[in-house]
């Protein structure tokens, strides 16, 4: 794993932003919104590919294009940014009524990427521990699921959380409305990492990839 390049505090735009975000008013928000899943839910029922690992790429994706969402501290508490940040996802145990949480490297290649992500499901379906590959890598960000609900709002309280600047989302339920498919998406970001720009931005921009889903339509490698 590649270290995080520390942020030069003295060239960055968002200094005062984060050490106000940080030491003086530390704070999270979050914000839901729906997306407009309809051609992305329609090449899936084209697909061999699995609906939630595509959801998570898609995630990664946007993810990894912007610095804001692949923040972290240094040891001494200083701003650095990963090169590289990877999804930690939820897998639900039916037996159980629990969950596990595992983690794949990401790909920019959505094939491959499904190819490791995908047996990761059906291995730990019956998993009984919370992390069943052992702890996570420092640069993994949170992606949950909750298949059986929508939502229109959603927030995580987070307890002495104000070291925790990677972003956390949560998918809901698929709905449909007036001949569209919706995907309720919650986004919790930490302030001092993010300003409702860079959020709204991702969101756009994830908007933009499932309207146009044809990485996904792609046929499964040999």
């Amino acid at each position: 794993m590649d270290a995080p390049t520390p942020i030069d505090l003295d060239t960055w735009p968002r200094r005062q932003h984060f050490e106000h975000y940080r030491r003086l008013v530390p704070c999270t928000y979050s914000m839901t919104v729906e997306l407009d899943v309809t051609a992305f839910t329609a090449a899936l029922r084209r697909s061999q590919r699995k609906s939630y690992i595509a959801q998570v790429w898609a995630l990664s994706t946007v993810v990894n294009r912007h610095d804001e969402f692949k923040m972290c501290l240094t040891a001494s508490g200083e701003p650095a940014v990963w090169p590289v940040v990877h999804p930690a996802f939820t897998v639900f145990n039916p037996e159980r009524e629990t969950f596990a949480c595992v983690w794949a490297a990401y790909d920019s290649d959505f094939g491959a990427f499904h190819d490791v992500a995908a047996p990761l499901l059906a291995e730990h379906s019956r998993a009984t521990d919370f992390f069943p590959q052992g702890e996570l890598p420092a640069n993994a960000f949170d992606v949950s699921s909750l298949p059986w609900a929508s939502f229109t709002g959603f927030n995580l309280n987070i307890g002495n959380g104000w070291d925790h600047l990677a972003p956390i989302f949560t998918l809901g339920r698929y709905t449909e409305r007036d001949g569209r498919v919706l995907l309720p998406l919650a986004v919790q970001v930490h302030h001092a990492a993010a300003d409702g720009f860079h959020s709204t931005r991702l969101v756009n921009e994830l908007q933009a990839l499932v309207a146009d889903p044809t990485w996904l339509e792609e046929s499964p490698k040999a």
